[in-house]
């Protein structure tokens, strides 16, 4: 059930900015993400389509290495602020702590943005197999500069629990990177360049939006600057913080590249070929990676919201939500792979017409490795909140390590099915690694749990026998009490109750405040 200190506001604290409880966070960001997602999937569907193969597999990796140099080129700094912004807030410490993150970010994030442009002919190789590709990684240090700007205004809005000024900037980025990339590639340019400019352009308007929202609300933190010693006790408690999850950020992007990297230098000697197969792997991920998206914006507010219940000493109820979590997830997550596979012939068929051969084969164990990884970054919070970033990086070095064993013994002997089959084993080992650890720190996995993770196996069964053990899930779950207990169902049921009482008052004031039709 809902949790009166979570609705009420603390009259001790500083007034930040207007904040919606975990469940509030959770409904705008998926319901946002649904919009959002449909953008981005509708703009992956005319790149797969105008691309060629080998560039569409350039502009893979070219994304590839955006998202990983964004977080690392700045330390991952800003993650710190979805664990300490409600900690130093609590403690009138909030604008001192913002302002010293702030002024290292920066300087890092230049720092970096010079050394990727100016390093352009290694970096090309190492990204794309050729040096021929230097151009390109010149544009990529532009918009990477425009994506760590990006970056930092969602960490921190997701931190101050506004989820929906976070889901705000994640609809325009989305749209703006499609009308902008469509735009690019039928007026000018039908290649990876113009890709990429778009992605810069959407980050770059996105961050300027950002940055009017903070100076609004800059006042409202309060706080005088820290004293010298105050500024020692911040980093001292922020860095080693930092320090570790960068690594786990390392570990994560490594982990997530590790199989496309592994075609670009071992499947084929000829890097168009090799770039080519990444392209028909980038056309099977399209829709998986739209679940790991869900999943992903889901954690950015959720992170805060266990943060303070932690921080207020509720740590039974943090592993409450966690476990809850798991199991919904799970079990959404796999009803909307049985959905793919059920619409896949249509989507490959149809709207991508017939031009990615083999993709049926590996869809299945890529619809089942991306839940796996997106199981992974939502139970990833619970070390957070431990402050045990470190082993969510154990738990994704292990998985590393084993995918390119993996890759080196299957990619030669199965081609592509054999790099998709290596990554899905990597993501359940390191799945299984994280929640044994989080066991270990007090978070009481029950057995049901354990199901929900081996659930997705049951879309490579097909869509049919998928259904059938779906089915049996969802009836025991309701029906039962294994899968659920009767305290889950409570507050499952509370949730939904709030969201039907919100939805039917929301629905009766836009009936009340619509002015009537003029005759």
């Amino acid at each position: 059930m809902s949790d009166p200190a979570e609705q009420l506001p603390d009259p001790a604290a500083p007034s930040v900015s207007p904040t919606e409880t975990l469940a509030d966070g959770i409904m705008i960001l998926l319901a946002l993400t649904i919009v959002q997602r449909g953008v981005g999937f509708v703009r992956a569907i005319l790149f797969c389509r105008w691309l060629e193969p080998e560039q569409l597999g350039q502009w893979d990796m070219a994304s590839s290495f955006l998202m990983m140099a964004a977080p690392l080129s700045v330390l991952t700094l800003s993650s710190s602020f979805r664990r300490y912004v409600e900690h130093f807030r609590q403690q009138g410490r909030l604008r001192p702590f913002l302002k010293r993150t702030t002024t290292l970010y920066a300087a890092l994030g230049c720092s970096s943005v010079a050394i990727v442009y100016l390093a352009r002919y290694p970096m090309a190789r190492v990204i794309f197999g050729t040096a021929d590709e230097a151009d390109l990684v010149g544009w990529l240090a532009i918009a990477l500069a425009a994506v760590i700007a990006h970056h930092y205004f969602l960490d921190l809005f997701g931190a101050l629990r506004s989820a929906r000024l976070l889901a705000i900037l994640q609809m325009a980025q989305s749209l703006l990177f499609a009308l902008v990339g469509v735009g690019l590639l039928s007026l000018w340019r039908c290649d990876p360049v113009s890709v990429v400019i778009a992605f810069g352009v959407a980050s770059t308007l996105c961050a300027a939006g950002g940055i009017v929202v903070l100076r609004g609300r800059w006042q409202s933190f309060g706080g005088a600057s820290d004293q010298g010693d105050r500024q020692l006790a911040l980093w001292s408690k922020v860095l080693p913080f930092v320090g570790w999850i960068s690594l786990s950020s390392l570990m994560g992007s490594l982990f997530e590249v590790a199989d496309r990297t592994m075609i670009v230098h071992f499947s084929s000697p000829v890097p168009s070929v090799a770039l080519a197969q990444v392209g028909l792997y980038h056309s099977c991920r399209i829709v998986p990676l739209l679940l790991v998206s869900v999943v992903a914006m889901t954690g950015s507010i959720i992170t805060p919201h266990l943060a303070h219940d932690w921080e207020a000493g509720r740590r039974d109820r943090v592993a409450a939500q966690i476990q809850l979590l798991l199991k919904l997830f799970a079990f959404g997550l796999t009803v909307a792979a049985v959905l793919v596979m059920l619409a896949a012939p249509l989507l490959f068929g149809v709207a991508l017409q017939g031009k990615f051969d083999g993709v049926m084969t590996i869809l299945p164990w890529t619809l089942t490795y991306c839940i796996w990884f997106a199981l992974f970054a939502l139970m990833q919070n619970y070390v957070w909140c431990c402050e045990r970033a470190y082993l969510a990086m154990l738990s994704l070095f292990t998985g590393l390590v084993l995918n390119v064993c993996l890759n080196l013994i299957l990619l030669p002997r199965l081609g592509l099915l054999g790099a998709v089959l290596a990554t899905a084993v990597a993501n359940l080992v390191a799945l299984t690694t994280l929640l044994c650890i989080c066991r270990r720190f007090g978070l009481r996995l029950d057995r049901p749990c354990w199901i929900a993770v081996a659930l997705p196996v049951s879309v490579c069964l097909g869509p049919l026998p998928a259904l059938l053990v779906l089915g049996a899930v969802a009836w025991e779950a309701a029906r039962g009490s294994f899968l659920l207990s009767s305290d889950e169902k409570e507050r499952f049921a509370d949730y939904l109750g709030q969201y039907t009482d919100r939805a039917t008052r929301w629905l009766g004031n836009r009936r009340v405040d619509t002015p009537p039709a003029q005759t």
